[in-house]
């Protein structure tokens, strides 16, 4: 009889969970995994990246055809309208197409599903659904959660003071959307409702939106919403929110002290960032104790200080993103193997999938500008061909270089297929590549990417369309 019921246990089918598990499969590891939702794929497929995109996807198309730019591209539509059920269905359609692939790739990888929620009873030990489970090694990837706004009641059911979940399934166009919070979740979902018909208000305690971003990225973003009707209300401090029958009341003051004065919503959307989720995981069983942020400490294989037990995603520091948790999903499972699984944290992209889009990888200019001295070279994409000749001209690509041996640092780039070009950036920095390297690569022609070797060719002065 086998000492455990499994060789590998994922807590978890998110996007770190459900790759961490069949990657443990198809190095031949015996392996189950615990999720209580009712479909796989976690916060990020179910209610999070996947769903939001379908809404922004389908936002930007009725935008362009209901504020006249496909009309100035000789597209003229005589009627048109928003069917909202149909733009929610198909998002609805997405989701489900893509979880049931999950479930598809579980059963041919021969994956266990133990539906319900696991909690540790001992190191190799959980309870899941009123039955004990065991297993050899045991991987928490249990995700986040939205974090909540003191003073602030989030009610998604009542359709007035939401979370992201909720922005995501309104059933109809708020005439006022304020988003506390001028974060990433917050500016998607802002500009979903924005497109659609909504007055929207960002809320931000800090002076300035996209915290954590390139300095400069940030100034133009918020340069670049203002410009489409965004509207915001920076260095503000929410208090309270009061939902009542046609709408919510917001009390907001100064962050730094000041004056409390209301604001009048139909719709609030908080989105101040999310939290690691360790309840009810029975951590302290195991003697496993939370860093300052509520975070689970791993060292660089993503073992815990407990023995076969492994942490990886939203749980532990680093940045709350699905490819994060997606390579370190591949990562825990190769080392569980016996294999060297790696993941370059100072390498991964964070994208903004508002229009245009905003993105970046590695250092902004000013945490370069700390370690030493630097080069910075800069491309408008009204400059770049395909850009302009796709009427998208906001927005630029800036590649910062070590001063002294060229190595890029950091890339940041607004434009429409910011997330898509990122990538090559990434690749870039993975090999260590100097600007030098980006600016002598052929880049075919007219694509947005030219902006990246205009970019590169800039940090040494010579960038040829400008």
């Amino acid at each position: 009889m086998a000492e455990f019921d499994y060789d590998v246990l994922v807590i978890g089918a998110g996007p770190g969970g459900y790759v961490a598990a069949i990657r443990a499969a198809q190095l031949g590891l015996k392996t189950a995994c615990a999720e209580s939702r009712e479909t796989l794929g976690g916060t990020c497929l179910n209610v999070g990246c996947i769903p939001s995109k379908a809404l922004l996807h389908a936002s930007e198309l009725y935008d362009e055809a209901a504020n006249g730019v496909l009309a100035k591209l000789g597209v003229k539509i005589d009627k048109m309208s928003l069917d909202l059920p149909t733009m929610q269905g198909q998002r609805i359609d997405a989701v489900k197409g893509l979880t049931g692939g999950i479930e598809f790739l579980f059963k041919k990888n021969k994956v266990t599903w133990l539906k319900g929620l696991a909690s540790f009873t001992g190191a190799n030990t959980v309870e899941i659904a009123g039955e004990t489970v065991t297993a050899k090694n045991i991987v928490i990837a249990t995700g986040s959660s939205v974090t909540p706004l003191p003073g602030v009641t989030v009610d998604n059911a009542g359709g007035k003071i939401v979370d992201s979940t909720g922005a995501l399934e309104l059933d109809k166009v708020p005439g006022h959307l304020v988003v506390v919070g001028g974060g990433v979740i917050g500016l998607e979902l802002g500009s979903v409702w924005k497109r659609l018909g909504a007055k929207v208000t960002v809320v931000e305690y800090l002076d300035q939106i996209l915290p954590g971003m390139d300095g400069e990225v940030r100034k133009e973003a918020n340069k670049i919403f203002r410009k489409q009707g965004f509207e915001y209300r920076l260095g503000t401090k929410v208090t309270g929110a009061e939902a009542h029958k046609k709408g919510v009341t917001l009390t907001v003051e100064p962050a730094a002290g000041g004056e409390a004065e209301k604001i009048e919503a139909d719709v609030v959307l908080v989105s101040i960032g999310r939290r690691p989720n360790t309840d009810g995981l029975g951590l302290d069983k195991i003697g496993l104790e939370l860093n300052a942020r509520g975070q689970i400490e791993t060292d660089h294989e993503f073992g815990t200080k407990v023995p076969g037990v492994w942490a990886i995603g939203d749980v532990i520091p680093g940045p709350m993103l699905a490819h994060k948790a997606e390579d370190e999903g591949i990562a825990v499972a190769e080392n569980i193997a016996g294999l060297t699984g790696i993941v370059n944290h100072a390498i991964i992209p964070s994208v903004v999938y508002t229009k245009p889009e905003i993105a970046g990888v590695g250092l902004t200019e000013e945490a370069a500008k700390e370690r030493g001295a630097i080069k910075v070279g800069k491309f408008p994409m009204m400059a770049n061909s395909r850009a302009k000749t796709n009427h998208e001209p906001d927005g630029f690509v800036k590649i910062i270089a070590d001063a002294e041996t060229d190595k890029v640092l950091g890339v940041w780039i607004i434009a429409v297929p910011a997330g898509t070009m990122i990538a090559q950036a990434a690749q870039a920095m993975e090999f260590g590549a100097s600007s030098e390297d980006i600016a002598y690569t052929c880049h075919a022609h007219p694509t947005h990417s030219e902006a990246i070797k205009e970019a590169a060719m800039a940090v040494t002065g010579k960038p040829i369309h400008m």
